[in-house]
């Protein structure tokens, strides 16, 4: 019968007192903030057990990143499945949100080697959320969910039981079920990745997560 010898999963509910997440390595959590900040303080902290990512109100650029410090320790070929549960506090024009999976991270999201990354874009929407994958191979360019997300929360699935198939689901309904999303290029390891920025502006957006879930093979 299947069972924990068969698979495994991660999951961070964010529980504990209210603390700003490390920016070096800690070996009490593997979460790793990433502040390109010069000027501005934004906050990146556990908060009522959720990860809370929030520009500061100074005009600069910003970027904000929750990861695991780079440490890609979920072989992209045992994943079944990844969730986060997630609600934001606007994306105004000039900011950018993201969250899903990812290789080694960069300031630019769409130029880390792989990713698989709901995002939201300002400057696009303040409310719409797209889709899109990148296996090193096979750049799929972000696609519209048709799903808005503002302060409720809403639960985002990646799906890789077939990665040459990777599907999309928004609080269990499949979204951009019309293209077809490729990762068959890429067979390292990936992290969670969860990203806001902002161009040179004074947005004081924020990002809340209240849980991360992977299920994987248990290898």
């Amino acid at each position: 019968m299947a069972g924990i010898a068969n698979f495994q999963e991660y999951v961070d509910d964010f529980f504990g007192t209210s603390a700003t997440f490390p920016t070096s390595a800690d070996p009490a959590t593997p979460w790793l903030a990433v502040d390109t900040s010069a000027a501005g303080t934004p906050t990146y902290v556990r908060n009522a057990s959720s990860a809370v990512l929030t520009l500061a109100s100074t005009s600069e650029v910003e970027n904000v990143c929750l990861a695991h410090g780079d440490a890609l320790s979920f072989d992209i070929d045992d994943i079944f499945t990844a969730e986060f549960r997630v609600k934001v506090s606007g994306c105004t024009s000039g900011t950018t949100i993201s969250w899903g999976l990812a290789s080694a991270r960069n300031d630019d999201p769409s130029a880390m080697t792989a990713l698989i990354l709901f995002q939201m874009v300002g400057a696009t929407s303040t409310t719409d959320v797209t889709c899109q994958t990148d296996d090193n191979v096979t750049d799929t360019a972000p696609v519209s969910a048709a799903t808005s997300l503002s302060t409720t929360f809403k639960r985002f699935t990646i799906d890789l039981t077939n990665k040459s198939n990777v599907k999309f689901y928004i609080d269990g309904v499949r979204v951009c079920a019309s293209t077809t999303f490729t990762m068959a290029g890429y067979t390292a390891g990936l992290q969670p990745f969860i990203q806001i920025q902002k161009t040179s502006s004074a947005n004081t957006d924020s990002v809340t997560v209240d849980y991360v879930k992977i299920a994987a093979k248990r290898s």
